[in-house]
């Protein structure tokens, strides 16, 4: 049988960048080379396609040493032609002349962040008619952007953090808006917010420009936080704090947009964070996500009632199906004490390092990495 060529895109404009690298690591050392031919493409963090750089099996998080995708010698650039679909793949020479990449059967986006997961790419590949591992472009648009997730998902009637979001575009930049904090004081006042709250970008990912306030009516604390967060999105979420847990539930559905197979749910997950400090208030920052090997673990399944864990996994394919999910997801969802479930975001592309939640809660329900992405790529072709 004849291996199925599969382009593997990896880095990207976003800061999510160095965690593609990561992820697409991952992916190209666990994937079957009897079945797949892998077609590496890196995307530099100013947008140029490449191939023949930097060979991304290597990539490794080394402390604070984060791999990117560069233009190295020997690296050319990748260009499309969108009329040409599956053979429209190129490299430039130096000469200027184009060579085929060869006949593409699909494509893996193991791409983080905007300009990768949120429906970008996903738009490309399908005016080119290139199948594609993960969601379409309206759920992955949707769920990118953390505020219309939240409008899809009380549309149908799933229970959400409640926030608030802001326009920063209208903020006074030039004084670091605290001209606005008594403004940004009272919107989130008249939410009926207690604190503390999160401010996060609203299409950002990976805990970058997310910051907790503690205090109620601290303006100058909300303001900069406010501030940090818009230098990653002009779209700022304010959110309550939650007094729960924060659950997570990969779905699994390669054949959902073709209405032939129901999404999948795998037992629930928790990122247990090991507060060597003692710091009890810290929460799931960067750093412990990627950098800080000992700052947590993951727990497949979650320390809950089995009642519980299976409101989980229904919620999860209940939020997947409302915003139009495809191939698969990580639906994060915060379970308080008395049990109840409410969606906090939804993932369309979630991280495939080697201590993301995704491939851990699916090797816990018996499906390894690599088989794994089989049925991942094998559902779009």
């Amino acid at each position: 049988m004849a291996k199925k060529r599969i382009a593997v895109l990896y880095g990207g404009k976003a800061d999510e960048h160095s965690i593609s690298c990561i992820s697409t690591a991952a992916v190209l050392n666990a994937l079957d080379a009897d079945r797949f031919e892998a077609i590496p493409i890196g995307i530099t963090k100013r947008g140029q396609w490449i191939t023949d750089g930097e060979d991304p099996r290597g990539f490794v998080m080394d402390g604070r040493n984060l791999p990117t995708v560069r233009a190295v010698e020997g690296s050319r650039p990748v260009v499309l032609d969108i009329g040409a679909g599956s053979d429209g793949f190129f490299a430039r020479d130096p000469d200027g002349s184009l060579v085929s990449l060869g006949h593409i059967d699909a494509v893996f986006p193991v791409l983080h962040g905007p300009f990768g997961e949120d429906g970008t790419v996903q738009g490309l590949l399908e005016m080119m008619g290139v199948s594609y591992v993960g969601c379409g472009v309206f759920a992955s648009a949707a769920c990118m952007d953390k505020h219309f997730t939240k409008v899809l998902l009380q549309a149908a009637g799933i229970p959400v953090a409640p926030g608030v979001m802001f326009d920063t575009r209208d903020f006074d930049a030039a004084h670091a808006f605290k001209p606005d904090a008594a403004a940004m004081v009272d919107r989130v006042r008249r939410a009926h917010l207690p604190y503390p709250v999160f401010v996060k970008p609203s299409r950002g990912g990976s805990s970058f420009g997310v910051h907790k306030v503690e205090s109620e009516g601290d303006g100058s604390a909300l303001a900069a936080a406010v501030l940090e967060a818009s230098h990653h999105d002009w779209k700022v979420l304010v959110e309550q704090g939650i007094d729960a847990r924060e659950i997570e539930c990969a779905v699994f559905a390669p054949r959902a947009a073709a209405g032939d197979e129901e999404p999948k749910a795998s037992l629930p997950g928790e990122i247990v964070l090991d507060h060597a400090d003692g710091d009890t208030d810290a929460f799931y920052d960067f750093d412990s996500k990627y950098v800080d090997a000992h700052a947590s673990h993951a727990e497949v399944p979650a320390h809950l009632p089995e009642e519980t864990l299976q409101r989980v996994r229904d919620v999860a394919v209940r939020a997947f199906k409302a915003v139009d999910g495809a191939g698969l997801s990580r639906v994060d969802t915060f379970v308080n004490a008395a049990g109840e479930v409410m969606v906090n975001e939804i993932n369309t592309m979630p991280g495939f390092t080697p201590i993301s939640m995704y491939p851990k809660a699916w090797e816990a329900m018996g499906v390894p990495y690599g088989e794994l992405l089989t049925e991942l790529i094998e559902g779009v072709l």
